[in-house]
């Protein structure tokens, strides 16, 4: 009887060690080497793990994703999201163990006239019954098991949901904050033009007064005073407009934003990041591995979905106590106990569950599909990234030599003008050629810092991130 219970245990055990369905295993995937546009990896690793807001020195702009990351709602609906994913977690966990359950009652019943009774036997009368109920399902096909892995993996999947929250906020809080300051540029040019545009008028007129210069001069001479005025509104809405969302990004009510000014004659080259991109970085970044988990989840469910076409074997255990009265309920005669052991195995139910398997493949399916398509459109913004970030500083080192170039033009059509030796209309073009250039520049000026922020993005945040989704030195 003893070798009979040791075979059986020892069966049960061998059982209990398989789960069925697919363990998971990461799909392999063709994931290049090397990145168009690439540098020299010279220094890769400082590349991804630099905190990439301080190569900037920009007080303000550490300030508010400081701010940021502490007050943003969105970070904060998904730090919630987390916790809920740790709790299915722990309720999942909680089948391995056996359920245990207390119960009490009291029945008071008569007995029927016509039913034979014992001798003292009483027709009227109440049983108290009181017992500790205990359950458990051994997991020989891995089911339980299936079910855990699923949901550990369903709560990694929300720790890089936020992540990926996280990274998009700073990205959006550096964008807006770059296009307030190139506005601003924008705002000093528009208005450094009006104001030069102004004493031209004035001398346009005065030449006009001695008989100099026709009154075509002075009509053109103030429409593009009028032009450049008209400029100022628009401007001051787009940053009224920009201060309201980075607020917003900020967790404030919309209002003003403190900013540092970078702009002197030109605005300056963004800093130049370190070279090097490994490939193994895109597995840094939160959306991949979110979809990664995601899939080894519909992977485990599969598992389950198959285990639960088999049949579950349960341990029930019931200890207690019955009296017919109260005060003996607990005594040594009125002690009960059960144990027992059954099997389930779903009949009429089985249809029920090979659909159920049917929907586990395929959402798998699906979950591989997302794998592998985060992973495409996380190689082309890399790439997307690399050469905006290279083309837009040429561009900008291009336009700031174009503008010095107009500046130093403007000034001797203006001065030949004043003598008599340029017509009107040369200081005219040079005026307008400078002031388009000037907004052209600070245009390219915030593509340049845009293509950093947007290449770090892509790089998965270009940041260290610590548990909690706050960055270092936060």
């Amino acid at each position: 009887m003893k070798a009979d219970l040791a075979w059986l245990g020892a069966a049960a055990l061998l059982l209990g060690a398989c789960a069925l369905g697919p363990d998971y295993r990461r799909p392999a995937l063709d994931v290049p080497k090397d990145y168009q546009w690439q540098l020299p990896q010279d220094a890769a690793a400082e590349f991804g793990d630099r905190d990439w807001w301080a190569l900037y020195r920009d007080p303000m702009l550490q300030r508010a994703l400081d701010i940021a990351l502490e007050r943003n709602l969105d970070v904060r609906i998904a730090a919630t999201r987390i916790e809920q994913a740790r709790a299915m977690l722990g309720a999942t966990r909680l089948q391995y163990w056996p359920q245990l359950s207390l119960g009490a009652q009291a029945e008071r019943s008569k007995t029927s006239s016509y039913t034979q009774l014992l001798p003292e036997q009483p027709r009227l009368g109440t049983i108290y019954d009181a017992s500790i109920d205990a359950s458990y399902e051994l997991d020989i096909w891995g089911r339980l098991r299936r079910l855990n892995e699923a949901a550990r993996a369903d709560m990694l999947a929300s720790v890089y949901a936020q992540r990926s929250v996280v990274v998009g906020l700073i990205a959006d809080v550096a964008t807006a904050y770059f296009t307030l300051i190139s506005l601003d540029e924008q705002l000093a040019v528009t208005r450094s033009t009006v104001a030069t545009r102004r004493k031209f008028v004035e001398l346009t007129r005065a030449k006009h007064d001695r008989g100099v210069v026709s009154g075509l001069d002075v009509s053109t001479a103030e429409a593009e005073l009028a032009t450049a005025q008209a400029n100022i509104p628009d401007l001051e809405r787009q940053i009224g407009q920009t201060e309201d969302q980075l607020s917003v990004l900020l967790g404030h009510n919309p209002g003003p934003i403190r900013r540092a000014h970078h702009f002197g004659d030109s605005p300056p080259l963004p800093p130049a990041p370190p070279a090097g991109l490994p490939s193994s970085l895109l597995e840094r970044r939160p959306d991949i591995l979110r979809a990664e988990q995601q899939l080894r989840a519909a992977n485990a469910r599969v598992g389950a979905a198959k285990a639960a076409l088999f049949p579950t074997l349960s341990l029930t255990g019931s200890y207690g106590g019955q009296s017919l009265e109260l005060s003996k309920l607990f005594s040594g005669p009125a002690n009960t106990w059960l144990a027992g052991a059954g099997v389930t195995l779903p009949l009429l139910d089985a249809g029920n569950s090979l659909y159920q398997l049917d929907l586990a493949d395929a959402t798998k399916r699906e979950a591989l599909l997302s794998y592998e398509q985060s992973v495409l459109n996380a190689l082309k913004e890399v790439s997307d990234a690399l050469i905006a970030r290279q083309k837009y500083v040429e561009f900008q080192q291009a336009q700031a030599a174009k503008v010095d170039a107009l500046r130093r033009a403007n000034a001797i059509a203006l001065a030949r003008y004043q003598v008599g030796y340029a017509s009107y209309f040369d200081v005219i073009n040079s005026d307008r050629d400078l002031f388009n250039a000037q907004l052209d520049l600070a245009a390219a000026y915030l593509n340049s810092q845009l293509a950093n922020v947007r290449l770090y993005q892509a790089l998965g945040g270009g940041w260290r991130i610590q548990e909690g989704g706050r960055a270092p030195g936060s």
